[in-house]
C-alpha cells in the first residue's frame, strides 16, 4: 500500500517562495493589528478589544 500525502497550494513553491508569502502573511496581521489596537476612533478601538478579550487573549 503506498500512500502519498501533498498539501494543497505547497507543492510548488521554493522555500524562498513560502518565506516571502509567511513574511507578507505576517506584515499584514501586524498592520492589522496595530492598525486597531492605535485607532483613532474609540468604537473601532473597542470593537477589537472586546473581540480579543471574547477569544480569550489577555491585554491587560
Amino acid at each position: 500500500m503506498n500512500t502519498s500525502v501533498q498539501t494543497a497550494g505547497t507543492t510548488g513553491l521554493t522555500v524562498s517562495q513560502r518565506l516571502i508569502a509567511g513574511s507578507i502573511a505576517l506584515l499584514l496581521g501586524l498592520t492589522l493589528l496595530v492598525g486597531t489596537g492605535f485607532a483613532g476612533d474609540f468604537r473601532l478601538h473597542n470593537g477589537a478589544h472586546d473581540t480579543r478579550h471574547a477569544m480569550g487573549f489577555p491585554c491587560h
